[in-house]
């Protein structure tokens, strides 16, 4: 059987990845379940660069399809912050409770109109032959005034999706699996493999 490692060691994503993935025929494997260990700085300044250093990494080790993602929350109003410090922002040990109400603390007082912001997600894949694929894709919406829901996890309980009316953390899983995050393939002729990463708007 064919193997995907995913460059993560974070068990909500590889819980994430293996529902989105399941129609292929191949085994997902995180990081650690393949043996790997390496320490990645995420130093670069976009989520493709990011997305793109980390695959490359675990590249290194195997010759099996690796995919990776850099992910965050960009909020206009601050910048575009977390942006790609998203998962460091105030520390990778801070409780997103914590991260969420420090946004919701400095959007005080803004009106909705400026407090559009979007979710942000680049993943790329390196193949066998050590050829890259770069996908990015963004879900627009805005940063709500209080957390609401619990299905979701990060910042989802602070992000408003207009067009379903209600946070990102109050979808349920059949609105959820099909759209956030979704990993599809397409066909594409790569070298004799036919392979393609396309993520979908949620």
């Amino acid at each position: 059987m064919n193997k995907i490692i995913f460059a993560t060691g974070n068990k909500d994503k590889m819980k994430e990845i293996r529902m989105i993935l399941s129609d292929l025929d191949v085994e997902i494997l995180s990081m650690k379940e393949a043996g790997i260990s390496v320490d990645i700085e995420e130093n670069g300044t976009t989520f493709e660069e990011n997305a793109l250093i980390k695959a490359n990494a675990v590249a290194a080790y195997t010759d099996a399809i690796v995919l990776a993602d850099d992910s965050g929350l960009e909020i206009d109003y601050l910048n575009k912050e977390p942006g790609v410090y998203s998962a460091r922002y105030m520390g990778e040990d801070t409780s997103y409770t914590i991260k969420n109400q420090n946004l919701l603390d400095r959007l005080n007082g803004v009106p909705k109109e400026q407090r559009t912001a979007r979710f942000v997600c680049a993943i790329a894949a390196v193949l066998p032959d050590k050829e890259t694929l770069v996908t990015r894709e963004t879900i627009e919406g805005y940063i709500g005034f209080e957390p609401q829901g619990e299905n979701g996890f990060g910042y989802d309980p602070i992000f408003y999706l207009p067009e379903y009316g209600c946070t990102s953390a109050e979808l349920s899983r059949e609105e959820n699996e099909p759209s956030w995050k979704s990993i599809t393939r397409n066909e594409r002729s790569t070298h004799g493999k036919r392979f393609i990463i396309k993520e979908d708007k949620r």
